[in-house]
């Protein structure tokens, strides 16, 4: 019935574990694992397994009968069955389930157990041995063996069985679970313990003999009871149907007389059997007691060879125990060195990653440096080719514009003088311009003046050319271009896609009335959303200004000055005025202007 009843509900084996205070503790989940795999590597004959099968000897003891359980059970409880087997012989407690080695030449007397009180004042057998059992077979098995190691026992030791008793006990442990009904409470007020003893009495192993149980056995008291009545003369009638009647109750009298007189001869006859018992049982009782001095002779004998041997292993116990010490030394100083060892490796790995991080920072630096050595050496020499073939073309500028001057005073000294002709328009200065600047050079063997593009630093790099719908064409001789750019007029997520560059063109009115272009250069970054940002990083300025540094008008419609003395300036001293300078100073990089010699004033 126990085990049909909480056969689904029971904790699996060690995590209750029996302490020596009559009472439970309770393990982990991780420490019952770990007991169950040391249990199964080292299999233990005191432990029941559940993969045996049964013993025929007992096989036969076994009937479970499934329908007998409990119906109310706890279902967020766990159980527990442990079982333990004692015997009790001449005031002596002896555990029939602890193992130890049995010598059958000379078999040693087991070691008598101590009867101890717990804190809730409840009797037990201290250091008992409690199984923990799954099944019914299981402690059908674990009884099996306690009664077989009894019988060996006392046919070994002469001890006469009717004068033992034996306990059985079962104690049953209930434990809660947690909220979530996966682990058991740690708690030990929680626990629940239930014990049944079954007890064989001494001196009941007569009925025992004769199989004597239940319906037979109390008819067998029954039949005693009526030989006993038997035994008395019957009794007459005691109706009396008559006032005048003298013979029934004389008759009655006479019978209870006789049944009297028989009952005291029985008990004389009982009393002189009991004297003879009491004689023979005085006799049993100075043989046994000589026998149990004999015994305890031999005990005393034997327990000073305890005696003995426990002081020999005493000593080896400290022996041990100073090996034990001194094992625990060495693994501790082995510990430390070995875990000294770990560090060193540790950090000795550590010193070798940042030695090759020093390395390879140290090599990328070297590349950078090399990088930009390049880099600079090309930049200064374009930047000093660039220089030399502006300041060769501004000697050849100042030489043609000596060159002019002289042939405009000669003219002016020579020629008469005439009417003053209309100041030509800006179109018209600007063709005269081209073609003078295509007729040949005074200057010997000058170098032929190109057209110059602008190029960007980043040349390598992928560019988006962003030049909006509104901007206008400028007539400048510098103008900006990159090679292999992407042109677009407005910025979209694509073209950025494909590029590492951006450079937005845009033009402004300055404030002397020149169309002043600027180059905003910046590097495109992916974002974490999946799109293109653009850092804006330096500025290039395209700017053309007046000879003078003033506006210059056209000559169309314009008014002459009434002095005669009006501030004009001709073609020829705007064609060769001008030069090609670079800007130096600037943090954003190199950047280029027109710039214009101012007009000197006539004498």
């Amino acid at each position: 019935m126990l085990f049909n009843s909480i056969g689904s509900f029971q904790a699996k084996r060690y995590v209750f574990k029996s302490n020596d205070r009559n009472s439970m503790d309770i393990q982990c989940e991780v420490d019952a694992l770990l007991e169950r795999q040391k249990r199964e590597a080292t299999p233990n004959p005191k432990t029941p397994s559940s993969k045996r099968q049964v013993d025929p000897e007992f096989a036969d003891m076994i009937n479970v009968q499934e329908f007998c359980k409990a119906e109310e059970v706890d279902e967020d409880s766990v159980y527990g069955v442990f079982v333990s087997y004692i015997e009790i012989y001449n005031n002596y407690i002896y555990d029939l389930l602890e193992e130890v080695p049995f010598d059958p030449i000379k078999p040693k007397p087991p070691q008598s157990k101590l009867l101890r009180e717990d804190k809730n004042h409840n009797m037990y057998v201290a250091g008992c041995t409690e199984v923990e059992v799954k099944s019914t077979e299981e402690a059908f098995e674990v009884f099996w063996r306690g009664q077989k190691k009894r019988r060996i026992a006392n046919t070994h030791l002469n001890h006469e069985s009717s004068r033992s008793h034996s306990v059985f006990n079962i104690k049953l442990v209930q434990a809660p679970l947690d909220a979530d009904g996966d682990n058991v409470l740690q708690e030990k007020e929680q626990i629940t313990i239930s014990q049944l003893s079954l007890v064989d009495l001494a001196g009941s192993e007569r009925t025992n003999r004769t199989k004597a149980e239940g319906n037979r056995l109390r008819e067998a008291e029954l039949l005693v009871s009526e030989v006993v009545l038997q035994s008395f003369p019957p009794l007459p009638s005691c109706e009396i149907l008559d006032i005048n009647d003298e013979r029934t109750l004389p008759r009655l009298v006479e019978a209870l007389e006789k049944r009297h007189h028989l009952r005291q001869m029985m008990i004389d006859e009982f009393h002189k059997q009991s004297i003879t018992f009491k004689a023979l049982l005085q006799e049993f009782d100075n043989a046994v007691l000589n026998k149990e001095n004999y015994v305890q002779g031999k005990l005393n004998e034997k327990e000073k060879v305890i005696s003995g041997q426990k002081s020999e292993i005493e000593r080896l116990e400290k022996k041990n125990k100073t090996l034990e010490y001194k094992v625990e030394i060495l693994e501790k100083t082995t510990t430390i060195y070995e875990e000294d060892k770990r560090h060193l490796q540790q950090e000795l790995e550590t010193q070798n990653q940042k030695l090759q991080r020093q390395f390879s920072d140290k090599r990328r630096l070297e590349a950078r440096l090399q990088g930009m050595v390049t880099e600079t050496t090309m930049k200064w020499e374009k930047e000093c080719e660039r220089r030399v073939a502006a300041k060769q073309l501004e000697m050849q500028n100042k030489l043609w514009v000596k060159d002019e001057k002289l042939k405009q005073l000669k003219a002016i000294v020579i020629e008469p003088k005439t009417e003053r002709p209309e100041r030509p328009s800006r179109e018209r200065d600007r063709e005269k311009a081209t073609q003078r600047s295509v007729s040949p050079s005074p200057v010997p063997n000058a170098p032929p003046v190109r057209l110059r593009h602008r190029r960007s630093r980043s040349a390598g790099d992928r560019w988006v050319d962003h030049k909006p719908a509104s901007n206008l064409q400028t007539e400048t001789v510098m103008q900006p271009h990159v090679p292999h750019a992407i042109t677009v007029s407005v910025a979209n997520e694509k073209a950025l896609a494909k590029c590492e560059k951006y450079m937005l063109t845009h033009q402004e009115l300055a404030s002397d009335g020149e169309i002043e272009t600027k180059l905003i250069k910046g590097d495109v970054y992916k974002t974490r959303g999946g799109g293109q940002s653009v850092q804006f990083t330096e500025i290039e300025t395209l700017k053309q200004e007046s000879p003078t540094g003033r506006k210059r008008r056209s000559s169309t419609g314009a008014p002459a000055q009434p002095d005669g003395t009006e501030s004009e300036w001709t073609d020829v001293e705007t064609r060769c005025s001008v030069a090609v300078e670079m800007r130096a100073g600037s943090q954003l990089g190199p950047g280029y202007q027109h710039h214009a010699q101012p007009k000197r004033k006539k004498p």
